[in-house]
């Protein structure tokens, strides 16, 4: 995923400041799509370094916005705010023509699927919104080769199908498997023996793997809560984390396991 995300950046800006659009039909846009905690909007953040280590310049750039912030009530205001930040101000803020990567994280909220809007919200704003979104994808690939758009959603139903189709790739997120739950538990352990230093020992322990297997459907998220969640069980861990044990993690895994299924079972 990571390396096809990197490419299709590379291709893009490539492409995009060489021919034109009715040649390429690149509009710089990645989806990456699945539930929450697969690691969507970190994957994004990195993607600027990886484009940085292979161009010429060495060097790129990295520009995030928050869409639930564009998003008014006011008549009008979310359509201009939308065209204002990606046709003027993101354009500005990158005039210097070095690639750039632009994340929209959970972007379903400013691209919403025209067709499904909700009669609670103003439809005609919905609209306005999501075309300023799709007119401006369509300016800025021919004008701004050089940006490079990154969108994260968890919803991809509430998308808009022209959004979509503007992407030049999307990459679905599928939940860590069990040796991606063993790789977070360990990075996580490691990254807390910096401070303490028997963590550091108890990530290379090889009973990871029972708790990873044990947290099996867990998002990446859920997973590093879990060394934090195993430090709660007893109190002299809490006082000193050193005295974390395997047993506290695999304690910790069967109680989330438990949590799950017993809000499953009151939920039905």
């Amino acid at each position: 995923m990571k390396d096809r995300l990197l490419r299709a950046a590379l291709l893009s800006v490539e492409l995009r400041v060489s021919l034109p659009f009715h040649v390429t039909a690149l509009h710089g846009l990645a989806v990456l799509m699945g539930p929450p905690g697969t690691g969507k909007s970190t994957l994004a953040r990195g993607l600027a370094q990886q484009v940085a280590a292979v161009v010429n310049s060495k060097r790129a750039r990295m520009i995030e916005v928050n869409p639930h912030g564009l998003m008014s009530a006011e008549h009008g205001q979310s359509q201009q705010r939308v065209t204002k930040l990606l046709t003027e101000i993101i354009p500005t803020l990158a005039d210097d023509g070095l690639p750039t990567i632009v994340l929209l994280d959970e972007v379903e909220s400013m691209a919403v699927a025209r067709g499904a809007a909700s009669l609670s919200a103003n439809p005609a704003d919905v609209h306005r919104a999501t075309d300023a979104v799709l007119t401006a994808l369509d300016e800025n690939a021919s004008r701004y080769p050089h940006l490079f758009t990154v969108a994260t959603t968890n919803f991809t139903s509430a998308l808009d199908t022209a959004f979509l189709s503007r992407a030049d790739i999307t990459v679905p997120m599928p939940l860590p498997g069990e040796e991606a739950i063993g790789a977070i538990l360990t990075d996580t352990l490691r990254g807390f023996g910096t401070k303490y230093p028997e963590l550091a020992t108890l990530a290379e322990d090889p009973q990871l793997q029972t708790v990873a297997v044990r947290l099996s459907g867990r998002d990446g998220r859920a997973v590093r809560k879990l060394v934090t969640d195993a430090m709660l069980r007893r109190l002299d861990v809490t006082l000193d984390p050193n005295q974390l044990g395997i047993e506290d993690l695999l304690s910790a895994a069967d109680a989330a396991v438990l949590n799950e299924l017993e809000a499953d079972h009151a939920a039905h």
